[in-house]
């Protein structure tokens, strides 16, 4: 390889002793800190060019054989079928969510990862397990892998584009060239930050959810599952056929987090019987989406409570308001509201919910007279105390989302 004070002769600097290999750029960098860059690596590549010219034909051989891989129609599995022969250790190329892509040979001594990135976002990794002087070679053929995974990419935008105006029709009631069978599943995400006015944030927000969106469908197209996805506003939409739908949405939702380390919450639909109820999907969707109460949290819509969508609702507030509101009005200390919540709660007996409350039974029953007056109804009557169930666990204002945000 090129020699330290064969590459300093070139600059005209004095030797040093001892003489060092300098096998790499970032080696030479290392010795030569006080030289401007620009000086010395069209040097030191014409000194390492002239070591390997004798080799030229073969690297050239070499190369051009692993570069016909990424021509071909399974690029990743043809990189990773190339180096895998040529090292003798197992190659495994990975999406950014974590599935493996391509895998082959057997595992080696040593565990080598680069990351595939792109623009600032990851596309994937590449892994090779073998002896360690095979990573210079591992480093190149990388660059193959992150292009084999950008063609992927470029084949899933191509494919969603197509799935994005099909799915638009679906929402808008169309169900013509819909996808046969069921039960399909709907699932939505939203990022835990307010889409933005100014334009260049707001593309760039919906950019993100774009790429989130070829995340879930690579997910989705990685099991042989048809998904339709787009954006709506400020959330990713996916629709897929389910066979497992508790499974599925987990995988989606891990996929997800692999893939970025934002906040973000996804809420999923529960199975719907067909295409044609593409837009209850997106109801339930929704109201998942909105009792997600953690970041990176995941809600679906069947295993919610059956009231909690009626306990935050508006009109329920306005309920409670306007109940405690009277009966403030007419006792500051708060008593009669107290023991409304009591008998409420209470099962048994009168006289057992009077111990309970340290009262006479007789003060019990004026305190619940006094109730009826201000309230104008009947606690014998069960559509009132209905009401007053409701209104009494309905869910504080403090703390809830203003619409439209995370």
């Amino acid at each position: 390889m090129v020699k330290l004070n064969a590459l300093r002769e070139e600059l005209g600097l004095a030797p040093v002793t001892p003489d060092e290999d300098l096998p790499t750029f970032d080696g030479a960098a290392a010795h030569l800190a006080c030289v401007p860059a620009s000086r010395w690596r069209p040097v030191y590549a014409r000194l390492l060019a002239q070591e390997l010219r004798p080799h030229l034909p073969a690297v050239v051989e070499l190369l051009g054989d692993v570069r016909t891989a990424v021509d071909g129609p399974q690029a990743e599995r043809a990189i990773a079928g190339w180096l895998a022969a040529v090292t003798g250790g197992q190659a495994t190329i990975r999406s950014s969510w974590g599935d493996t892509v391509a895998q082959r040979g057997s595992p080696g001594e040593i565990r080598m990862e680069q990351r595939l990135v792109y623009e600032g976002r990851p596309v994937g990794s590449l892994h090779l397990e073998a002896d360690p002087g095979w990573h210079p070679l591992f480093r190149l053929v990388a660059e193959l892998a992150r292009l084999a995974r950008l063609q992927s990419a470029a084949a899933g935008a191509a494919r969603r584009r197509v799935g994005e105006r099909q799915f638009e029709a679906l929402l808008a009631g169309d169900t013509t060239g819909a996808p046969e069978g069921g039960p399909c599943v709907l699932a939505a995400l939203r990022l835990d930050r307010v889409l933005p006015r100014a334009e260049r944030a707001r593309e760039a927000h919906i950019h993100r959810l774009d790429v989130l969106c070829a995340v879930g469908e690579g997910y989705f197209h990685g099991r042989d599952l048809g998904c339709l996805t787009t954006v709506r506003g400020d959330k990713a939409l996916w629709l897929w056929p389910s066979q497992d739908p508790e499974r599925e949405a987990r995988g989606l939702h891990t996929a997800l987090l692999n893939a970025t380390e934002e906040d973000l919450r996804l809420g999923v639909s529960s199975p719907q019987p067909g295409y044609g109820e593409v837009r209850a999907a997106l109801r339930q969707a929704l109201q998942a989406l909105d009792e997600v109460r953690t970041p990176r949290g995941l809600v679906s819509f069947q295993r919610l409570d059956p009231l909690q969508a009626l306990l935050d609702s508006p009109a329920l507030h306005a309920l409670s308001e306007q109940v405690r509101g009277r009966m403030r009005a007419e006792d500051e200390g708060g008593k009669l509201e107290d023991t409304l919540r009591q008998y409420l709660a209470h099962r048994g007996s009168l006289a057992e919910l009077a111990r309970n409350l340290n009262l006479h039974v007789n003060t019990l029953r004026y305190r619940l007279r006094r109730i009826e007056e201000v309230l104008e109804g009947e606690l014998a009557e069960p559509a009132f105390v209905a009401r007053l169930y409701l209104a009494f666990h309905a869910a504080p204002r403090e703390g809830r989302r203003a619409p439209g945000s995370a």
